[in-house]
């Protein structure tokens, strides 16, 4: 019998199972290096919808049945390839099926939800009336309409902040050179442009060596005065410490982000302590692309690939 672990929710467990049924055995396990490590020594495949736990080398050279990986996810820069291509297993992710992301939205929902709550300054809002407090002077609200919205990537998730700045009355401007065409209305700029004539920027890339870092202290410094910013992709594509300065400092107004360098080991993290004094920074746990609804069918893709490469 062969045997997958499954990292994330019980969601993805009932629908990966739905497509590995016996002679597969699906195993839940906790996310915790540990328990992976252990239950790794005698996996034949590893399904991971949850990235909370980094696939190290060592891990993967106690493995000697593995025979895929498999993400539920785009990204899978929590796992170390240097063991998995000597071996020749492969490392499978949703990039590969954009027919089936290209209707997932809640990543682009919540990428819209930060921006709102951001430009209302929801988070310092609720702090107020949970103090017994009722001054709304205190919280005078951005409004979208006639605003400008940069997008930082313009694919799946950046087309659909297109569609939602559009609907709210936006301007959109965009920078990806990956993206031969551009959604109706929406007008191509150079990265630096693009900052400079921004009310709010979000950005939606893939993490990679081209992109790592891209957004600097440099191109802060470049950001309009008061802009509001958006990061629900990566966290190493931003320059964290440069982004908490520019925040204390009123060059950037507020921002919303879903991710962290580093985590889920966040708890010393400079933009976490600075959120917990301030209100212009919220920070959720990289739970954008976590919906019931997406995660059954993104599990069960990722079982499919499973499936494939163990036969049956």
């Amino acid at each position: 019998m062969a045997l997958v672990i499954y990292l994330g929710s019980q969601e993805g467990l009932e629908a990966a199972r739905t497509v590995l049924s016996p002679p597969w055995l699906v195993r839940h396990v906790e996310a915790n290096d540990d328990a992976v490590a252990a239950a790794l020594k005698e996996a034949d495949a590893l399904l991971d919808a949850s990235m909370k736990t980094r696939i190290s080398d060592a891990m993967v050279q106690t493995a000697p049945r593995l025979k895929i990986v498999s993400c539920a996810t785009t990204g899978s820069d929590h796992i170390a390839r240097r063991v998995l291509a000597q071996r020749n297993v492969p490392v499978r992710t949703l990039k590969e099926d954009p027919d089936l992301l290209r209707n997932i939205t809640p990543a682009a929902e919540l990428s819209w939800a930060l921006l709102m709550a951001c430009a209302r300054n929801l988070k310092g809002a609720l702090r107020h009336t949970e103090s017994g407090r009722w001054v709304r002077e205190e919280f005078p609200g951005t409004m979208l309409k006639g605003k400008v919205l940069g997008l930082i990537g313009c694919g799946r998730i950046g087309g659909w902040m297109s569609r939602y700045g559009q609907a709210f009355g936006m301007s959109v401007l965009a920078h990806d050179p990956h993206q031969a065409t551009l959604p109706p209305g929406v007008e191509r700029r150079s990265l630096q442009s693009l900052v400079a004539s921004s009310d709010f920027v979000s950005i939606h890339v893939h993490l990679s060596e081209e992109t790592r870092g891209m957004v600097s202290k440099q191109l802060l410094d470049q950001f309009k005065h008061g802009a509001i910013f958006v990061n629900t992709s990566r966290g190493a594509l931003v320059d964290e410490v440069a982004l908490r300065d520019a925040l204390t400092d009123g060059r950037i107004a507020a921002a919303g982000v879903d991710v962290l360098e580093g985590e889920p080991d966040v708890s010393n993290h400079p933009l976490v302590e600075y959120a917990r004094t301030h209100d212009n920074l919220i920070i959720t746990p990289h739970c954008g692309g976590f919906s019931p609804d997406a995660v059954r069918i993104v599990c069960r893709r990722a079982a499919e690939k499973i499936q494939q490469v163990l036969g049956g």
